[in-house]
Parts: structure tokens; sequence; C-alpha cells
């Protein structure tokens, strides 16, 4: 089974999305649990150091007002055109505001991966969002996008 960071980070996400904090495993008993499943050593080292440092970049909100995001050059070879329009789109509905925006292009970038899809940015979103005091109305937003599109492509 070749697998990912990212797809360690989707298990746990929807495996313990609903759970409350004081109910949810510590890292060595996820470990277990991950390598249960079948999830690599490293990959799961990988993807719990990204969900630490995700609550350290929640904790530390950007102080940034720019009108406009120039991409840098590493970030145009992950992110294709259809992922940039993406981000672009959520944060003119307010989906995302720029602190959030600038939180989910350092998780995108923390990503051990060469190119991420739309399908995988949006899973990213929602993360970021759901870490983000204060962000609820807009991680229930990006939730139902995101679930709309998986039912679309299983229907």
């Amino acid at each position: 089974m070749k697998e990912n960071v990212i797809d360690v980070l989707l298990y746990l996400f929807e495996t313990y999305i609903d759970t409350e904090e004081r109910n949810k495993p510590d890292n060595e008993v996820l470990e277990l649990e991950l390598e249960q499943v079948g999830f690599q050593e490293l990959e799961i080292h990988k993807a719990l150091e990204w969900l630490d440092n995700m609550t350290v970049a929640a904790d530390q909100p950007l102080k940034r007002h720019a009108t406009m995001r120039v991409f840098s050059d590493i970030e145009l070879e992950r992110l294709d055109v259809e992922c940039r329009g993406y981000l672009l789109f959520l944060e003119q509905v307010g989906v995302l505001d720029v602190e959030t925006r600038e939180i989910v292009l350092e998780r995108v970038m923390a990503l051990d991966t060469e190119e991420i899809d739309l399908e995988q940015l949006k899973w990213v979103v929602l993360m970021v969002l759901f870490y983000q005091p204060g962000r609820e109305v807009a991680f229930a937003w990006m939730e139902d996008l995101v679930f709309e599109d998986m039912e679309a492509v299983v229907h």
C-alpha cells in the first residue's frame, strides 16, 4: 500500500472530526491505530507533525493586508491554475480571509508531495478552517462544498 501524508491526514480527519477534544486518543494510540490500518510509520509521523504544526499556525494569526497574492515559484509548481483559482474564489466569497489563505498555503507547502490536486486542496482548506477559532461558518460552508463534490463523484 503506497499511501502519502495527505491520505493519513484524511483518515484522521474523517475518523475524528466529530470527536470531542477530551475523547481523542494521544499520539501513541493514534500511531498504533494507523499502523494497524496499514499506513507506514514515516507517513504517520509526518502527518502527526503536520497536525501539530497546524495548531501552532492557528495560534499565531498573520497580520497581512495585501490585496493581491503573488505566488512563489514553488507554490506555482505545487498548485496548478485550478487550485490557485479556487483559493481566489474562496477568498472572494469570504470562506478564506488573508490569514487563513496564508495558513492554507503554508500547510500545502508543508505536505510531502510535489503537486497537490484540487480535491486535496479542498481537504487542506477544510482542516485549516477546522482549527481556526471563529471560522465555524466558513468551515460549515467548506464542509458542504467538499462533501457535495464527493456525492457527485459517487453518483
